[in-house]
């Protein structure tokens, strides 16, 4: 393997260890032992749900190519999956906010291993049938948990500034350390033991049964709005005025859509970008370097979010332009940079450049899901949280589809120009929700001028992070 990706992923690794060995007091908040203990229960869960997830991501398109099926009929069952989540997944979330989260997370493990189960067949139809349970599944693992965490954080009296630190750990944790293992364990079971593409499916059905006992014997359970008098319909009704009646909601909702599209498009667009002419580039490894830098941006997340200022609607506007500029640089790199026509061989300057660009955007990635999170804390509604969550992501799922659809139908420097105008959209409803925010900030400071003052004093004594 070439120098450059050790020295690329060594750097990454001596930034991310500097940055959390030299956490200060400040960076530290004082929290209580039973905190703690709640906190370090609900990693364990995450990660061994994310673990279940990671595990099966490197070698699904190649199970189903040793199968015997083609790019077309491969692209159709992704497409299942998404639309799944997309038909199934505002129903779910519903599900979860009135007959319970700690059963919609139990749902989510037990549908997650059938589909597992689904990859020893051959069969398309079956083949299908897991790509649908995973669509289910994914939604749940996006609303359910996070819904439980809030609600249960909120139910057992602790400072709402510590979400922040389950918030950026989860993510340091399970969308950076556990990827990392997971990609290198799954590589171990299919390659180095030698016991084919479908062992890590096993061995994710096996962490997602841990993480199910660990939920149903110490979990508590939580709700949103448990009241029989509201049906399904009506819980979508009370999710769909929310949303209407709320600028911040809306804005928030479309925010996580554009980026979210974006950051799946990249998933695909990758490899051909750094590979054009089938340069022979180490995918795990460059895999491994993606979520170290994801961890990358969690630490420094966390520092954001351990200071009164910035304000989290404040820095995130760079982030969403930092990111815009990162998956510009395809189209940039291809016209100032005349493209080699020689067949396999190294990867060239350009795909150097733009696997920095790259890295800036995975740490870009990292930032986002714990500031997201924490915005989400904030302005969505317990009593339909996970239904408004999975809201979110019925125009996401569309996107994906139709790029799944058509990827094969535009240059890919025009997918990449447009995952860069979606980030600066995000951008720019970032600012507009940054202002809405203070708007509303100031006319309850306005009418409450004591408690907000005292709340303040408070909130500068007790940093928020990890």
């Amino acid at each position: 393997m070439e120098v450059f990706y050790w020295l690329l992923f060594g750097g990454l690794a001596a930034v991310v260890a500097s940055l959390e060995l030299s956490k200060t007091t400040r960076d530290r908040a004082a929290t209580s032992s039973a905190f703690n203990s709640f906190k370090n229960n609900y990693l364990l869960v995450y990660s061994l749900m994310m673990a279940g997830d990671w595990l099966q991501g490197p070698y699904v398109y190649y199970l189903y190519t040793t199968y015997g099926y083609g790019k077309g009929d491969i692209g159709r069952l992704f497409i299942a999956g998404f639309g799944s989540s997309m038909l199934f997944g505002t129903i779910v979330g519903s599900l979860a906010d009135k007959q319970g989260r700690k059963r919609a997370s139990v749902t989510y493990c037990i549908t997650y291993i059938l589909s597992c189960i689904t990859k020893h067949s051959p069969q398309y139809k079956v083949l299908m049938l897991g790509r649908v349970l995973g669509g289910i599944a994914t939604s749940l693992l996006f609303s359910a948990f996070e819904s439980w965490l809030v609600a249960e954080h909120n139910k057992r009296g602790f400072e709402p500034q510590w979400l922040s630190i389950t918030f950026s750990k989860a993510i340091f944790l399970g969308n950076g350390l556990v990827a990392i293992i997971s990609g290198l364990f799954a590589n171990l079971l299919t390659d180095n033991l030698g016991l084919g593409p479908v062992a890590p499916f096993d061995a994710a059905a096996c962490f997602l049964a841990m993480g199910m006992a660990i939920i149903l014997s110490t979990w508590t359970e939580n709700y949103g709005d448990a009241s029989e008098s509201k049906d399904l319909l009506t819980q979508f009704k009370v999710a769909a005025s929310a949303i209407s009646s709320d600028e911040k909601i809306a804005l928030l909702g479309a925010i996580q859509s554009l980026f979210e599209g974006s950051m799946y498009t990249f998933v695909f667009l990758w490899t051909p970008a750094l590979s054009p002419n089938d340069e022979d580039i180490p995918h795990g490894f460059i895999f491994a370097t993606f979520m170290l830098s994801s961890m990358l941006g969690s630490s420094i997340a966390s520092r954001l979010l351990a200071r009164a200022v910035p304000k989290v609607e404040s820095y995130m506007q760079l982030v969403f332009a930092i990111s815009a500029v990162t998956l510009l640089l395809p189209v940039i790199t291809n016209s100032l940079i005349t493209p080699s026509t020689v067949k396999g061989g190294s990867i060239s300057l350009g795909g150097c450049i733009q696997l920095f660009g790259f890295c800036t955007f995975e740490a870009c990635v990292g930032i986002f899901w714990p500031s997201i999170m924490k915005m989400r804390s904030q302005y969505i509604p317990e009593e339909a949280r996970s239904t408004i969550m999975n809201f979110f992501r019925i125009p996401l799922n569309i996107f994906v589809c139709i790029i799944l659809y058509n990827v094969s139908a535009f240059p890919m420097t025009v997918m990449f120009g447009m995952c860069t105008a979606f980030l600066f959209l995000a951008a720019i409803l970032q600012r507009r929700l940054m202002k809405v925010a203070e708007a509303h900030r100031s006319i309850f400071c306005a009418e409450f001028p004591d408690w907000t003052s005292v709340k303040e004093r408070d909130g500068e004594a007790e940093p928020l992070n990890t």
